[in-house]
């Protein structure tokens, strides 16, 4: 998989990736302020199946901000994502608290290049595809790699961590 030369995809993200000499392609789309669902969004413009594109979403687990990456298409499982670090109780964390110690906004918050390194899950349907897509630090930015690159760039974990949306 080669990297895709573009200029307009410069984000933290793409620059920790070619810094880890990590294989991905970014994949640019135009971005809808009105979604309602950014990774739904991504899957649909960029005529993918949503089971290989995972949103990036921040939790706390006993009080300690995380990263659940999982299918856009379902939710992310709040007891496993505790259970999977040992922990006993996850919420979702506050949104402007994710933006601050990611550096990413909302929408466009990639689990590659972040701020502040988090202990970081993946769900282990990852393992099932050849390569995942996830935010690329932008709304309207995804980036294409293997699921084992993803985890190795987190110093992530797979785990049971999604759910299907009822």
């Amino acid at each position: 998989m080669a990297k895709r030369a573009d200029a307009s995809a410069g984000t933290p993200a793409t620059v920790a990736l070619t810094r880890a000499g990590i294989p991905f392609t970014a994949h640019a789309y135009e971005h809808d302020p009105r979604a309602a669902a950014y990774g739904l969004e991504a899957a649909e413009k960029l005529g993918l199946d949503p089971a290989r594109v995972f949103k990036t979403l921040l939790a706390t687990v006993d009080g300690a901000l995380v990263v659940g990456i999982v299918p856009v298409a379902d939710q992310l499982d709040l007891k496993a994502l505790a259970a999977a670090l040992g922990g006993k109780r996850a919420d979702m964390a506050d949104p402007a608290l994710a933006e601050r110690k990611t550096g990413y906004v909302v929408g466009g918050i990639s689990p590659v290049g972040q701020k502040t390194a988090l202990p970081t899950v993946v769900d282990e349907t990852a393992i099932l595809c050849e390569t995942v897509f996830v935010s690329g630090g932008r709304r309207g930015l995804d980036l294409e790699l293997a699921p084992d690159d993803l985890l190795a760039v987190t110093n992530g974990r797979y785990a049971p961590i999604a759910r299907t949306r009822p």
